[in-house]
């Protein structure tokens, strides 16, 4: 049962998060979503811990987030902001990256950064989207890039 209301979501939780995407440990890279402005953008959040499990070989002796992962963190705010958009809560919507460009890397991203993922709608409709995603430490910009996606919707609601 949906009980967020569609029009008004400031922020998701955790809780909300892992209501409108299919992604778990050790594969969610979002603590909370805020600033949700439906079919327009949204921020997500990541706070990088020194326990996750890729610094232990990314690297050992400096931990670097991989970014990749920065990237696809952006995805993740991405299908929330989509499945928000096109009311999805609770329907187990499943969101593919079609397509990633121009895509650059400026800074690293480490244990104990926040970093901010600025994420706004170039062009959505229907099932395909494509968004600009801007990482952020500090106000400082460690990745950007353009990237599309594809949502389905697996699962009929009764």
């Amino acid at each position: 049962m949906n009980t967020a209301s569609h029009e008004d979501l400031p922020s998701a939780d955790l809780a909300m998060i892992q209501r409108m995407i299919p992604h778990r440990y050790p594969f969610l890279f979002i603590d909370k979503v805020r600033d949700i402005r439906e079919a327009e953008s949204a921020v997500g959040i990541k706070n990088v811990t020194i326990n996750e499990p890729h610094f232990q070989g990314h690297f050992p002796a400096k931990p670097v987030m991989p970014g990749v992962m920065i990237v696809e963190a952006m995805a993740q705010t991405a299908a929330v902001l989509i499945s928000h958009t096109l009311n999805l809560i609770d329907r187990e919507p499943l969101v593919y990256f079609m397509t990633m460009d121009k895509f650059r890397f400026r800074r690293m991203v480490v244990p104990g950064d926040q970093l901010e993922l600025h994420v706004s709608v170039i062009r959505g409709r229907g099932k395909i989207w494509k968004l600009w995603g801007d990482g952020r430490v500090d106000g400082e910009t460690a990745a950007e890039g353009e990237f599309a996606a594809m949502i389905d919707v697996p699962k009929a609601v009764v």
